[in-house]
């Protein structure tokens, strides 16, 4: 891979308010939750174990994370998220749609195969 090629997929990726703003439009579209806060992660945990949050929308890859989220807040006396478990939605080979996909060329965002 040469330094063109990784800056045209760099370019290929929205920038953080880009996403945020397309996560806001389906929420508000398919009415998912009547209140919600969307947060940057940082690190694997992100801000669930210090600050208070009802629930985490996980997928089924980041399930387990969840639930050592879950474990941790106990330790700290904290209570427990409930984890809502998002499946996959699939591209048109049957594959889940992912970024990494995406920036691969492998497939564009609404799953059609490049």
């Amino acid at each position: 891979i040469t330094r063109g090629d990784l800056t045209k997929k760099r370019k290929r990726v929205r920038n953080y308010e880009e996403r945020e703003n397309i996560v806001k439009k389906h929420i508000l579209k398919y009415g998912f939750f009547q209140k919600f806060n969307i947060e940057p992660i940082e690190n694997k945990y992100g801000p669930t174990l210090d600050e208070d949050f009802d629930a985490i929308v996980v997928s089924p890859e980041t399930r387990k994370t969840a639930e050592e989220i879950n474990e941790i807040r106990k330790s700290k006396g904290k209570k427990p998220l409930k984890i809502v478990e998002i499946s996959y939605v699939l591209a048109k080979d049957g594959k889940p749609i992912s970024s990494t996909r995406i920036i691969n060329g492998e497939i564009d965002e609404e799953g059609n195969i490049l």
